[in-house]
Formats: structure tokens, C-alpha cells, sequence
């Protein structure tokens, strides 16, 4: 486990490397004067166009151009983002704690929900509870993100006025903000530690929609895959010898069956994370929520290519880490598999 686990952390690096490489050549593809679209800003720099590219070195050779760009990397410098007006560093530090927020809030429910429900529809095969459950299960997994959320909107917000609309904070509370000492960059928690619980309650309330939207989108994909694992274990040669024995359903579901089912959900639970952490698109987009999901939406539309490429790094360092974490909770929670 131990030598798996040093080969897959030397492994990340070298798959960054490939992967900025692929992502910096994609960038090709794109005029010298497209390229050049995020470093003007004003008129003047408009008419200046010819001088920026020269100065910014786009009609360089790709490997001089990825050189250039890889030593700004190692200074810690993804270049600036026109989407937010900031460095895309900052603009990842700011924003990424509000998605890692959202991301906490919905992951646990979903993987608890998904494994709840996709063993108990399991254990009632083909009874009222299972069919209903994989009716539920069908109408969630078809039902788009963007359609499901704007409901939500219209119901419970504009119709009902239980919860709030789009936005982190009320209008109130975003002038209240700039008091806050910042800990973590979580609007919820900064706001609890500096005693500030209504904003905290606020910025709780403004997560619920976009909460409740990703958990019944994702979850749903899951307690399909639960159920299928389930069933399939239930009727294997160690948990009927189990049974043989006299354990009860308790144990034998609980802890020979479950625990088996488990490793789908594992892989599908590794690349929800990922998901959440790389900024849910739609669903920011949608609530107006300030996440890097939105920020590449707006860095796209507005051909923002330094975000664009911060957001996709980040996206592959998510992927590679995650990967790696899944294959080592393979070996944990299945003793039966071994690497090599």
C-alpha cells in the first residue's frame, strides 16, 4: 500500500505536466489577437494591440511560450482574469472557499441519502418502497440541473417567499461583510466566529436552494449504482455462508453486504467531490452564487482565457488527487484487493 501510494503521488506532477501541456496547446488554436483580448482594458491598449503581442511574446513558438507561461507558474502567477478583474489567484482564493462551503453542505447528505436509500430499495426488491424509490430515482436523474433549480427559485422564493433568491447575502448584510475578520473565506463560518450569526443564518439560508438542486440531481445516479451493488452482493456465495450460520439480516446486510456494495460508490463519490469542488456550473450560475463555477462561466462568455485555464488546472489537479484518494480507499474498505 505504502509503495502504491508514493507511485501515485510522483504520478501527479508528471499527469499535471502532460495536461498543462495539452491545455497551453489548445490555446493555439486561437489568433494571436484573441489571446491578446485579456491584457487590454481600456481604448488606448486597444490601439496599442500589435505592441502587446509583441510584448506579451503570442507569436512566439509554442515551447517558447510554454516556458514562458511554466516559469509564471512556479512564481505562484496564473495571470489575470478579466472576468473578475483580479488575478486568477485571487480569484481562486476568494472564490474557491464559497464552492468548498457549498460542496460540505451537500456531499455528506448526498453520499448518506444515496446509501440509505439505495439499500433500503435493496432490501425491498420489487415491493411499493423499491418501485417507488426507482420512479424517484428516474424522475431525478432526467430532470436537467438548470430546470430543477429555476423551479426551486419559483416556488419556494418567489411564490412561497420561504427562502431566499439568488446571491450569497441580502442586500443588508453585503455592506456588513466588509467588517468581518476573514478566517477561512467560508461566509458561514467567518460569520460564527466573529459572532455575526445572522449573517451566518443569512448566507445558510441563501446555500439551501442550491443545496437541495445538487442533492436530489446527484444523488440520484448514486442510489441507482447502491442498489445495484447491493443486489448483487446480496446474492454472492460469502454473505448466503453468512446466513448459513445464523448471523442475523442485521449484521449480514450491515456488515458483509454493505460494506462490499460500497466500493461503486467510492469511485462515483470520489468524482462527486470533484464536481462540487470545481465549482457546480449550472447550479452557481443559476442561484447567482459567487463560486468558481460561476467565475468560469463569466471568464468563457467573455473569452477570459487566464481563467479559463486556472479553472482548468485546478479542475485536472482535482481529478488526479481524487483519483488517487479513491484507489487508496479501495484497499481500505476491500482487503481483497491488492496492487501491484
Amino acid at each position: 500500500m505504502l509503495n502504491f501510494t508514493l507511485r501515485r503521488l510522483i504520478q501527479i506532477p508528471l499527469v499535471m505536466l502532460v495536461l498543462s501541456v495539452i491545455v497551453i496547446g489548445l490555446t493555439q488554436l486561437l489568433t494571436p489577437e484573441q489571446r491578446a483580448a485579456p491584457y487590454i482594458r481600456s481604448e488606448q491598449q486597444a490601439a496599442r494591440l500589435e505592441q502587446i503581442i509583441t510584448e506579451r511574446g503570442l507569436r512566439d513558438p509554442f515551447p517558447v511560450q510554454y516556458g514562458r507561461w511554466f516559469s509564471n507558474i512556479i512564481k505562484g502567477d496564473l495571470g489575470y482574469s478579466k472576468a473578475s478583474n483580479k488575478d486568477v489567484v485571487a480569484t481562486i482564493k476568494e472564490r474557491l472557499p464559497n464552492t468548498i462551503e457549498l460542496a460540505l453542505l451537500t456531499a455528506i447528505p448526498i453520499l448518506l441519502l444515496a446509501v440509505w436509500l439505495g439499500t433500503l430499495s435493496a432490501l425491498h426488491k420489487d415491493k411499493f418502497i423499491d418501485q417507488l424509490l426507482r420512479v424517484v430515482v428516474v424522475l431525478g436523474y432526467s430532470l436537467p440541473t438548470f430546470v430543477l433549480g429555476i423551479v426551486l427559485l419559483a416556488v419556494f422564493y418567489a411564490y412561497l417567499g420561504w427562502l431566499p433568491g439568488a446571491g450569497q447575502l441580502d442586500i443588508i448584510n453585503q455592506f456588513s461583510v466588509s467588517d468581518l475578520k476573514r478566517y477561512t473565506g467560508m461566509m458561514t463560518v467567518d460569520a460564527a466566529l466573529n459572532g455575526r450569526w445572522d449573517i451566518a443564518w443569512d448566507a445558510l439560508q441563501h446555500m439551501i436552494l442550491p443545496a437541495v438542486t445538487l442533492l436530489i440531481v446527484l444523488s440520484a445516479n448514486l442510489v441507482k449504482v447502491m442498489r445495484n451493488s447491493m443486489l448483487e452482493v446480496l446474492t454472492s456465495d460469502y454473505v448466503r455462508t453468512a446466513r448459513a450460520k445464523g448471523l442475523s439480516s442485521k449484521v449480514v446486510n450491515g456488515k458483509h453486504a454493505r460494506r462490499n456494495a460500497l466500493l461503486p460508490i467510492i469511485t462515483l463519490g470520489g468524482f462527486l467531490v470533484i464536481n462540487l469542488l470545481a465549482g457546480s456550473v449550472i447550479t452557481e450560475t443559476i442561484f447567482a452564487y459567487p463560486g468558481i463555477g460561476q467565475w468560469f462561466v463569466q471568464a468563457a462568455l467573455q473569452l477570459d482565457i487566464a481563467g479559463v485555464l486556472g479553472f482548468t488546472l485546478l479542475s485536472a489537479l482535482l481529478v488526479v488527487v481524487m483519483s488517487t484518494a479513491v484507489d487508496i480507499l479501495y484497499g481500505v474498505i476491500d482487503p481483497r484487493v491488492r496492487f501491484h
